[in-house]
């Protein structure tokens, strides 16, 4: 006699999935950290581009590396380099990523020349209210960290001005512009 086998049936149902629109804040944050990831990625394309150069992007904010490091063996150069760009009038550099980049350099002494660059690049869009922009040259700054200094919280300008925040008031700090091996929208500071 054959034997007989029992199915149980039954059915899935795929529940809707109920998506959150972004808030404008998640919109704009967005927005911040991938301009970001597309200046550090030019950043990184050019000195790759410059005979005897080699750059790498070091990854995510999170795990406490610079943006972007550059290397030239051939005249024993290296770069640790933190990237800010934006739509503002001024750029931020929050001191712990300026230690950071200084921490870097410091443990690769078999480089003659070792240099914390802030680069700083200003679309040429400038934002004057929420979602309202009005056009602007687009500008960028590369500016050698003075290792003498104390470390502070920075501020680049459109007009290539570098600031120290200390206390809540700001002091000018006269850095070096940095000469790079490739083609840039570069502007030397007023």
């Amino acid at each position: 006699m054959p034997m007989r086998q029992k199915f149980n049936t039954f059915t899935v149902t795929k529940q809707k999935e109920i998506k959150k629109p972004f808030s404008n804040n998640q919109k704009a944050a967005k927005t911040r950290r991938q301009r970001g990831y597309q200046w550090e990625d030019t950043i990184v394309k050019r000195f790759n581009s410059a005979e005897n150069w080699k750059a790498f992007r070091l990854g995510s904010p999170s795990i406490a590396l610079p943006d972007v490091l550059a290397v030239n063996t051939d005249n024993s150069t290296i770069f640790t380099i933190e990237a800010k760009s934006g739509t503002s009038t001024s750029l931020t550099v929050p001191s712990d990523q300026i230690e950071r980049c200084l921490e870097w350099i410091k443990t690769f002494d078999i480089y003659k020349k070792r240099s914390v660059l802030l680069a700083f690049k200003f679309l040429s869009k400038k934002r004057i209210d929420i979602g309202k922009y009005e056009n602007r040259e687009l500008r960028e700054y590369f500016k050698i960290w003075d290792e003498s200094r104390e470390i502070t919280d920075c501020v680049c300008t459109y007009e290539g001005k570098f600031f120290a925040r200390i206390d809540g008031t700001r002091e000018e700090v006269p850095l070096k512009e940095c000469k790079m091996p490739f083609k840039t929208k570069q502007r030397t500071s007023a």
